[in-house]
């Protein structure tokens, strides 16, 4: 049956300077990102980060895009000089492709969901900024967000949801049309939409982390699955 194959999820790779499995620098998609998009129904596809290739040729017969954690963005991104000691990661090629692939999701309504680093880097992308540095980081920090929930194929509803975050920076000013939907008990933003005519969210927690223990964390996955396959 039609309705039963994996829609093909491509994740870009993020670079490693080294792993266990290989003697060199490698790149990388975390195991459990991969198993929660797999437990969801989709089947996750690494991506090379590859400047100046376009993304159309590269996505043919991808259902869905998935932007994932990994290092900083480039303050220089949005305007400002580097600031803090913390910043770590950084990696142009990783930040040009990333920045293309939430652009080319975007206009050509290919589902998109973005976890972390992959929400700062498209809030960046579509002209918004980040806090370098949270006065009090999200690091190994689990904590409720409430989160309204506005996507049809999962009802129109508010709620608490326990979160895991491992974040230091954060959303600062929100990019063009970029819609707020779950918010930290401090305050910043955890969770948004973006302006798509199909499905495309961005949540600033892990949801890899507790999916197996947090119903609604599997759940975010298996709709933004099924908005792959359609």
């Amino acid at each position: 049956m039609a309705s039963a194959v994996r829609p093909r999820i491509a994740i870009p790779a993020r670079f490693a300077d080294s792993t266990s499995a290989t003697r060199y620098s490698g790149i990388v998609t975390a195991r459990k990102l991969a198993e929660l998009v797999w437990a969801a129904g989709g089947e996750p596809l690494t991506f090379l980060p590859v400047v100046g290739v376009p993304w159309s040729e590269r996505l043919e017969g991808i259902g869905g895009v998935l932007l994932p954690g990994g290092g900083d963005v480039d303050p220089r991104l949005y305007g400002e000089a580097p600031q803090r000691s913390e910043l770590y990661g950084i990696d142009p090629v990783q930040d040009q492709t990333d920045m293309e692939l939430v652009r080319f999701s975007l206009e050509s309504s290919i589902p998109l969901l973005t976890i972390c680093r992959g929400t700062q880097l498209a809030n960046v992308a579509l002209g918004g900024s980040l806090i370098q540095h949270m006065q009090i980081p999200h690091i190994n920090h689990r904590s409720n967000v409430e989160f309204k929930i506005v996507d049809p194929t999962l009802g129109n509803s508010s709620s608490m949801i326990s979160v895991s975050c491992f974040h230091h920076q954060s959303i600062d000013r929100l990019g063009r049309e970029i819609t707020p939907l779950g918010f930290a008990q401090e305050g910043h933003v955890e969770a948004v939409r973006y302006p798509s005519r199909t499905w495309a969210f961005g949540l600033q927690w892990h949801p890899e982390d507790n999916y197996l223990e947090i119903a609604d964390q599997l759940e975010i996955v298996k709709s933004f699955i099924k908005a792959a396959r359609n």
